[in-house]
């Protein structure tokens, strides 16, 4: 796994939760959702920049503090009606634990 970087357990996220990793190319949120699914994106709102890790994870969106826009977790995009999108990384989970590419760039940038 040369290609990737270890950044913590799945239990370090809570269900339904998120946590922050300072990567090279900025701030990542990632959310746990209740079937353990784990998404990452960059912890920035594309409405008005708001903080996404403080938001409320529901389903597979999570919905930002400030606004109340929801944000898609698996591709990035504002649900309808609004619209934007947040950049988002590949996230892998292996045996509990959390892995990140370690090239530091989103390679799913919008």
């Amino acid at each position: 796994m040369s290609a990737w970087i270890e950044i913590g357990k799945l239990d370090d996220i809570p269900i339904r939760g998120s946590r922050i990793v300072e990567t090279p190319a900025g701030q990542l949120a990632l959310f746990r959702t209740s079937d353990d699914g784990v998404f990452a994106l960059v912890n920035r709102c594309p409405h008005r920049g708001g903080p996404l890790s403080e938001g409320l994870v529901s389903g597979k969106v999570v919905v930002c503090p400030l606004h109340g826009w929801t944000i898609d977790l698996e591709s990035g995009s504002a649900t309808a009606p609004d619209e934007g999108c947040t950049p988002r990384m590949t996230v892998r989970v292996e045996n509990g634990r959390l892995w990140l590419p370690s090239g530091g760039t989103f390679p799913h940038d919008p």
